[in-house]
């Protein structure tokens, strides 16, 4: 039974039956990854209107599996290639091709579910670029930029722990959903009654 898609246009003027068309080949596609979708939403926007230069367009696609629900979203400001709407939509359904794959292996138990949510602290937080960076309990730096936020990219602060969902970004590793860690850290000994 194909999964049920819903095309959101955040610009009327985006409309088109070769874009819904595209649309509805990669969400098809989507089921070799992961049998259990239950739905597709995908949001096409164009938020950087540019005077002399092509305009680039934002596709957020929403994927709900059982438990959870799955977030690709892809905004590149200087990504040229991200003038032309099908490169975008081939991206993002890239994107969520990779993530449905890891929560299949997750689902199988192939990897352990803490490798496939990693966590950390937020390090830097720009708010005026609307971006940031969490150190992963590793080490490493990851992007994120405040639509992958989940709770609301203003109600992080700097030291908060969060849990993400990495993926692959134009610059290298990204953070593309973000949710603070609400049960994580309680646990730890000395940390609240100081």
């Amino acid at each position: 039974m194909p999964v049920p898609v819903e095309v959101v246009y955040k610009q009327e003027g985006l409309k088109s039956e070769a874009v819904e068309a595209e649309i509805a080949k990669r969400a098809e596609r989507l089921e070799r990854y992961y049998a259990g979708m239950m739905s597709c939403r995908v949001v096409v926007d164009e938020p950087h209107r540019r005077h002399g230069e092509g305009n680039l367009y934002h596709i957020q696609v929403e994927l709900l599996v059982p438990g959870r629900k799955l977030v690709v979203t892809r905004e590149h400001p200087r990504r040229h290639a991200h003038e032309d709407i099908f490169i975008a939509l081939k991206d993002s359904f890239e994107a969520a091709e990779r993530q449905l794959e890891e929560y299949s292996r997750v689902e199988r138990h192939e990897i352990k579910t803490h490798e496939a949510h990693p966590h950390g602290t937020v390090a830097k937080l720009f708010p005026e670029g609307g971006y940031g960076f969490i150190r992963e309990f590793g080490g490493r730096e990851i992007y994120f930029h405040k639509n992958s936020v989940l709770d609301g990219f203003e109600s992080l602060r700097v030291g908060d722990e969060v849990r993400f969902e990495e993926e692959e970004g134009e610059k290298g590793p990204q953070a593309s959903t973000v949710k603070k860690d609400t049960h994580h850290g309680h646990h730890k000994p000395g940390a609240r009654g100081r």
